[in-house]
């Protein structure tokens, strides 16, 4: 009992290893192409655009730190004065 000559060939045998050597191949082009994080693909903010925040050529204000701390500190003293106040006239007033 021989096989007819238009039977496809058995599965495995060197065409099986070729094409999957060739898959094999591709796969490891492809992982080596894509970054393989989140941070190397520029999603969280690349790096470069995080390093031109902190120097001389980013564009906008430049405001001195100190001036900074000086304006913040009088901004919460601001708010304190102001529950203060609302205190003392709500005390004076509500009786």
């Amino acid at each position: 009992m021989s096989t007819p000559a238009s039977a496809p060939p058995p599965p495995g045998g060197p065409r099986s290893a070729v094409r999957r050597r060739a898959t094999q191949q591709h796969q490891q082009n492809v992982a080596n192409q894509r970054p393989s994080s989140t941070r190397a693909a520029g999603a969280g903010g690349s790096s470069s655009t995080m390093l031109k925040l902190y120097t001389d050529e980013a564009a906008g204000l430049i405001v001195d730190p100190m001036v900074v701390m000086v304006l913040s500190i009088g901004f919460i003293l601001s708010v304190v004065a102001l529950h203060i106040i609302a205190k003392i006239t709500n005390k004076l007033i509500g009786n």
